[in-house]
């Protein structure tokens, strides 16, 4: 079966947290991020590594600045919104992916964490819930793929349709106005090059969803490990006091996987928050203003959704965190402690403390990342098409 990994796997196999990363890890080995550790082919991946870091990462970002000092008279005002939108876009990606890359051994050191907090995962319901957070990770990466691909691959196909370029990259050695055939591989040759921009700016946007989903998973289970708290009548009071210990032990671990994930998460969601609202007004007007025909206002369209999709579903799942904090709290006092030893209850309160205070994401260490930030950063986008409007800047451009 094709993506197997995005249904749950029968409780007779053995899953574990990590494997809800496998098709995230896979493209990562795919596009150069995950060289092998010895041998001769560490140094072939490698040069396929710097290859896709220079074409996709440094190169694209500077060809549309080449562009636009060379060709700039030949762009129709939709042409160059289309191109705009896309040149601030992959400026941004470029810095998400050093982000990502460079701090990569922090989010492989996360997934160490996860088969700690597996290893106490042994009653069925615990098991069922592994195995379905599993099968969402892998789904989530599966939907965002396509979208993704969706986007690159309607904008080639309409703008070649309609005779141009789609992005209309700098390029020195083909002219694409001398007849069709290079139409075809200069196009051809974009698409490839923004295939590879594309695949990064989704495993940059992607992992967070799913090391979140992930978070969330196990911060259940210990919820419904703490309300079970002193409720088996058969074991002794010091054996409850263990179980209490190994908790506040969970906790903590999963209080270390956040500080491992939190500095990657911090830049990338950042740079996106830079951009997002920008990025979306240049869009959107480019479909109310510009778009010259209905192919290419659907692949505008598409990009306005992949440029949704790198923030809003991170952070409606930041709120959840939070929710799920305050669930935790919940559980420890609504837990069986009343008659409990003093010892018993004053770790409890001690664990109550800590939980009280809730996991929080912050944006390059100044915005909260919820869902409150990014529709504030998003509203950016409606003052763009407002002065946009008021200016009649729409009818200038095409007037010229």
């Amino acid at each position: 079966m094709l993506f197997k990994l995005i249904k749950p796997a029968p409780l007779t196999e053995q899953m574990r947290s990590r494997d809800g990363c496998i098709y995230l890890y896979r493209t990562m080995t795919f596009i150069g991020w995950q060289p092998p550790k010895a041998g001769p082919q560490r140094y072939l991946y490698l040069f396929w590594t710097v290859n896709t870091f220079l074409w996709s990462t440094i190169y694209l970002p500077l060809g549309f600045l080449g562009s636009y000092m060379t060709m700039i008279k030949l762009f129709t005002p939709g042409q160059f919104l289309t191109s705009l939108q896309v040149c601030i876009n992959a400026y941004g990606s470029s810095v998400k992916v050093a982000v990502t890359y460079t701090k990569l051994s922090r989010l492989i050191k996360a997934k160490d964490l996860l088969d700690k907090l597996d290893l106490r995962c042994t009653k069925l319901e615990e098991r069922e819930k592994i195995h379905l957070v599993v099968s969402r990770g892998n789904l989530v990466f599966v939907i965002y793929t396509i979208v993704y691909c969706v986007y690159a691959g309607s904008t080639y196909l309409s703008s070649v349709l309609s005779g141009r370029p789609p992005w209309q990259i700098y390029n020195p050695l083909i002219d694409w106005h001398k007849n069709t055939l290079n139409l075809w591989i200069v196009s051809t040759l974009e698409y490839v090059i923004m295939s590879g921009a594309v695949l990064q700016d989704q495993l940059s946007d992607i992992y967070p969803i799913i090391y979140a989903l992930l978070l969330r998973n196990h911060l259940d289970i210990l919820r419904e490990r703490i309300s079970k708290l002193r409720t088996d009548d058969t074991m002794t009071e010091d054996e409850h006091y263990e179980a209490l210990i190994k908790c506040i032990i969970d906790h903590k671990m999963i209080l270390d996987y956040c500080a491992l994930i939190r500095p990657v998460i911090s830049g990338t969601i950042f740079t996106q928050f830079l951009l997002i609202g920008l990025v979306l007004g240049l869009t959107l007007i480019n479909v109310f203003f510009f778009s010259d025909s209905i192919p290419t206002a659907i692949a505008s369209f598409v990009f306005v959704i992949t440029t949704l999709l790198q923030t809003f579903p991170f952070c409606y799942l930041c709120n959840l965190i939070i929710d799920d904090c305050e669930a935790l709290a919940h559980a420890i006092f609504q837990s069986n402690w009343i008659d409990a030893g003093s010892r018993y209850q004053s770790t409890l309160l001690y664990f109550l403390h800590n939980v009280q205070q809730p996991i929080v994401f912050i944006a390059g260490g100044i915005l909260p990342i919820s869902m409150s930030s990014n529709i504030s950063v998003a509203k950016f986008a409606f003052s763009v098409i407002t002065i946009t409007k008021q200016m009649n800047i729409a009818d200038k451009f095409k007037t010229e």
